[in-house]
Formats: structure tokens, sequence, C-alpha cells
């Protein structure tokens, strides 16, 4: 499954990239991340691991995550691995030629290249529902990142 996305805020990049990368504050921030559990302490660089946990198909899910590649205010790369399936997303941020906004854009990959057979077959019947659950809870988190992004950005 690939997916891309992306959203104007209108906030600049550095603002835009305070809320992206502010993981402890997620729960406030996200509508959709009810806890998180940062794992290695300290600021937003590659190797910070953290354990997320959302709502997902009406029961609760935790995954843990970290942060491959950060070049800050522009792009992250986070990856989890849950069952054998690897996830990345790619959030890069790019400022409008012509004022003060930004472009937000959402890279979001999932192989199930290592999970169990039974899983890639279940991933293959059921991808379709999975496919429009992620880009619905995707396009959520950019309206969140966005919104805060403009609140920081008027305050």
């Amino acid at each position: 499954m690939q997916l891309e996305l992306s959203r104007h805020v209108g906030a600049d990049p550095d603002t835009v990239w305070s809320v992206l990368t502010d993981i402890p504050a997620a729960p406030l921030t996200l509508g959709g991340v009810l806890a998180v559990e940062i794992l290695t302490p300290g600021p937003y660089l590659p190797g910070l691991r953290w354990r997320e946990t959302r709502k997902m198909f009406g029961m609760k899910a935790t995954e843990e995550m970290m942060v491959l590649a950060a070049e800050p205010p522009h792009s992250t790369t986070i990856v989890a691995e849950n069952g054998g399936t690897e996830y990345r997303t790619v959030f890069t941020v790019t400022p409008d030629a012509d004022g003060p906004g930004s472009t937000l854009r959402m890279h979001f990959g999932a192989e199930t290249a290592h999970a169990p057979a039974i899983s890639r077959v279940v991933m293959a019947l059921m991808g379709g529902v999975a496919e429009r659950s992620t880009r619905k809870t995707m396009e959520r988190d950019l309206a969140d990142i966005a919104a805060e992004a403009e609140r920081r950005a008027s305050a």
C-alpha cells in the first residue's frame, strides 16, 4: 500500500516542523492518538523511539515508532514494524513561494514482504478497507497538524 497526501498550512515551515516533531504532545494535537510513551528520551533526531496508541478499526492499537531520518524543518522519515509488515511515513514541509504558508506532504507505505503468508492474504483481501481507513486517518492527522501550526503562528 502506498498513499500520498498533501495539505496547505497557513504557517511557516519552522512552525509546522515544531508541531510535527513534538511527539510528547501528539495526544493533544492529533485527535486519533490516545497516548504516547517515549522510549528514548531526547530531542527529535534519528533513533528517537516511542510507542503510539491509536484507535483503529474500533480497537486500541499500539505501534513502536522510530525516527529514521530528520532534516529540520524540511523532512522526516518515521518507521514502524508489526507482524512482518514494515511501515514508512515520510513528511516533507515546503515553504510557499509567495507567502508565509507551507505545504505539508505525507507519503505512507506498508510492505508485507516479511509478513507470514496468512497476513499477506488478509492484507490482499482487506487492502481496500485498510487503505480507505488509513487515508482517512492520515487526512485527519494532516488537518490536526495544520490547525495546531496555524494556532501557534497566530499566537
